[in-house]
């Protein structure tokens, strides 16, 4: 993500938190959201699936404190985008100068409609303001992955797929990922076995190199060592001097209980290693649950349909009804109306805060499409005992109606 995007974009706003908002009130937030905006749940809808990346964005960059500090650092320092320019050297900011909107000065080189004197390029000494914010807030040395002495490594995200149970109760699953990891060769270096790196002598190992346009002071990376900081001279013939190649790894990921389709687990550390002893990034598990065929679910409750005959409808019954781990038993009142709900307690999906959900039975009464000659002559017999259905009301207002067709 650019200097520009983390200017420009209010990533409070986009959760709907406010910016002094704890780290359990955004993953509440985001949560929610990413439950709502999920394109499973909006197929077809473009605006709910770029509401849904940019929730995601900003989650990232809110979830994790250091990228939280840096962005509420950048945009604390520069206005989030309102700074104004002097009107003279050394004036302070906003007076008697005309305002403009900081984030031009990340536009393309040369771009039509450039202020007049602008030349081909918006840069000063070829260090582009882009380069200034990335220096001052990763460490030095530019914003590309190859710059800095340090660089944390780059967020991996894959997708998991889990049967119902896994993701009720938790699963621990192999997860095999292939990216970038360190040269086994030259562990890291670049340099081929028997020699080593050597400092370079234009930046000093710093990596970067300053320069002063006037009343300006910038920072950009070596261009002889690329921002490294090291001279390779000869390569490492298995990573040809880059220090990395692209490795096939297994982890084994624990899933915790109750995740929910959709949902997004971070793993911190657990992705791309950084450069030169810089952090790894972190990975990012997407969850994708099959349905189930008897088990569905309602937010931390399970449910489950149990079809009854229409005498134990009526007479009441004690049903053996399954659950995830064990069979229970449930009592069926007497008089129990089709599609009547009963409650389990404790047998639904374990809560964070260590309470469970119930399960929630639906009384579902089953009619015969065939009956036995015995079968029919007893229901024959109930029907001419039993009350009438109580349908007074509408038997009235459908004699009422065929006196208005006379």
């Amino acid at each position: 993500m650019s200097s520009k995007d983390w200017l420009e974009k209010d990533f409070y706003a986009v959760l709907g938190v406010t910016k002094s908002a704890p780290t359990d009130e955004i993953k509440k937030a985001y949560r929610k959201l990413a439950r709502e905006l999920h394109p499973d749940r909006n197929p077809n809808n473009a605006a709910a699936e770029e509401r849904f990346k940019a929730v995601s964005e900003a989650y990232d960059v809110l979830s994790d404190p250091a990228r939280r500090k840096e962005y509420d650092e950048m945009r604390s320092l520069f206005g989030a985008g309102q700074f104004r320019r002097n009107a003279r050297a050394g004036g302070p900011a906003g007076a008697g100068g005309p305002g403009f909107d900081f984030t031009d000065l990340f536009g393309n080189a040369g771009g039509a409609g450039g202020a007049p004197g602008a030349g081909s390029d918006r840069r000063f000494g070829g260090a582009g303001f882009s380069d200034l914010f990335s220096s001052i807030f990763s460490g030095g040395g530019g914003g590309g992955p190859t710059a800095g002495r340090r660089s944390r490594g780059r967020d991996v995200e894959t997708e998991v797929v889990l049967n119902f149970v896994d993701a009720v109760q938790g699963a621990t699953l192999p997860i095999t990922l292939r990216t970038p990891g360190t040269c086994e060769t030259c562990h890291g270096n670049g340099a081929a076995p028997g020699t080593s790196p050597r400092t370079c002598p234009k930046c000093r190992g710093m990596g970067v190199v300053s320069s002063n346009q006037g009343s300006f002071s910038f920072t950009e990376p070596c261009r002889e060592c690329q921002g490294v900081g090291t001279i390779v001279d000869e390569k490492c013939p298995e990573c040809h001097g880059t220090g990395g190649v692209t490795k096939t790894r297994t982890i084994n990921v624990r899933i915790p209980a109750g995740v929910s389709d959709g949902q997004r687990i971070r793993l911190a550390g657990r992705g791309e290693p950084g450069t030169r002893g810089g952090s790894p990034g972190d990975l990012f598990v997407l969850i994708k649950v099959r349905p189930d065929a008897v088990f569905g679910r309602s937010g931390d409750d399970l449910t489950l349909t149990v079809p009854v005959t229409f005498a134990e409808a009526a007479l009441g019954a004690d049903l053996r009804v399954p659950t995830l781990d064990a069979t229970v038993t449930l009592r069926v009142p007497p008089g129990t109306p089709s599609g009547r709900t009963l409650r389990v307690r404790g047998k639904g999906v374990a809560r964070r805060d260590g309470n469970v959900g119930d399960l929630l039975v639906t009384i579902d009464v089953h009619v015969p499409a065939e009956l036995s000659e015995a079968a029919r002559q007893a229901l024959s017999d109930y029907a001419a005992a039993a009350p009438p259905a109580p349908r007074e009301r509408l038997d009235a207002i459908a004699r009422e109606r065929s006196s208005y067709e006379r």
